[in-house]
């Protein structure tokens, strides 16, 4: 399907998407929002650099599930990731309910419903690897093809590998498919290592 290859169909999916997910979720959004604020000391949000298209940085949202002040840096390289997490930062991560505010960055096209998850500014080996493969072209997504196939558990080059796969691959049906999986994925806490 051209128009989705070249990005402007699933541009325009995405955006009525992230709107009609925005208005029917803002009751759980607020919840989420109050929980944080009185779990945990520090702002709701956490904005962190991450890499975008072309490799190109934006700021992306999350609700805040570790304490204020911890390093940025991926979970996996902290020595000891769960004494960071707020009272209810484990339950916001296995729910991915930490994740609703990135509808922002779908809305303002840093980010697509589908693609590679966005990499930390400072996850050299991934962004060199993902630049080297090409798959730096797509926009990143708030879930993708290595998500569902192993989230944080893959080491860079297998994400990188999924990446690429997806880039091969992606269509309609593609992503059709990997939203449904990530439902199904999200209900079973699958692949959150933390």
């Amino acid at each position: 399907m051209r128009c989705w290859e070249s990005g402007i169909m699933k541009r325009i999916v995405d955006m009525v998407l992230a709107g009609i997910a925005a208005m029917l979720l803002v009751i759980p959004v607020l919840l989420v929002a109050i929980a944080v604020k009185l779990t945990s000391q520090g702002p709701v949000l956490y904005w962190s650099d991450r890499i975008g298209r072309n490799n190109a940085i934006f700021k992306m949202p999350k609700f805040r599930s570790m304490q204020f002040g911890t390093p940025a840096v991926a979970t996996h390289l902290l020595s000891n990731p769960d004494s960071y997490l707020t009272p209810i930062g484990s339950f916001l991560r296995k729910t991915s309910l930490d994740e609703l505010p990135q509808l922002w960055s779908i809305l303002k096209g840093d980010m697509s419903f589908v693609g590679p998850r966005p990499a930390l500014f400072n996850q050299s080996d991934l962004i060199m690897l993902r630049t080297k493969m090409g798959v730096h072209e797509l926009t990143p997504g708030l879930t993708g093809w290595a998500q569902i196939n192993g989230r944080d558990e893959l080491s860079v080059s297998e994400k990188v590998a999924l990446d690429l796969e997806y880039r091969n691959r992606h269509s309609t049906w593609f992503d059709i498919y990997i939203i449904f999986m990530t439902a199904m994925k999200v209900i079973r806490s699958d692949g959150i290592s933390h």
